[in-house]
């Protein structure tokens, strides 16, 4: 039985965190002070998964702060990027529109936070 240590991010208390694995699973999680930090474990030592977080730029120069509106595999999050930083959208962006469908995973990019294009001045 191969023993893990991993330090629990579901919450900040940031458990540290024992599972033993077998055949690729965990069958048994120590540290944990609630369920959460529990499944996390379990889930981390089968397919470690993430919120991908970053900033698209806009056509016109506008930084857009992005998420994936669920979490991706970890070991795709290179792709992720890749694909993030092909993303140049235009014109008014508005709080969780979809940027692009299924980036990976089913997940979807979106904006999270407003953007308007500079206005012309006179």
């Amino acid at each position: 039985m191969e023993i893990k240590h991993l330090t629990c991010i579901e919450c900040p208390m940031g458990c540290a965190l024992e599972a033993g694995v077998e055949n690729g699973k965990a069958v048994w999680v120590k540290g944990n002070t609630c369920p959460r930090g529990k499944a996390y474990a379990e889930n981390e030592v089968v397919c470690p998964m993430r919120v991908v977080t970053s900033s698209v730029r806009a056509s016109d120069g506008r930084m857009i702060p992005v998420k994936t509106d669920r979490p991706v595999k970890k070991s795709g999050m290179f792709d992720v990027m890749k694909k993030i930083n092909a993303v140049h959208p235009e014109g008014e962006v508005r709080l969780g529109q979809v940027l692009v469908e299924n980036i990976a995973d089913g997940a979807d990019l979106i904006a999270t936070d407003c953007s308007f294009p500079a206005r012309s001045g006179k």
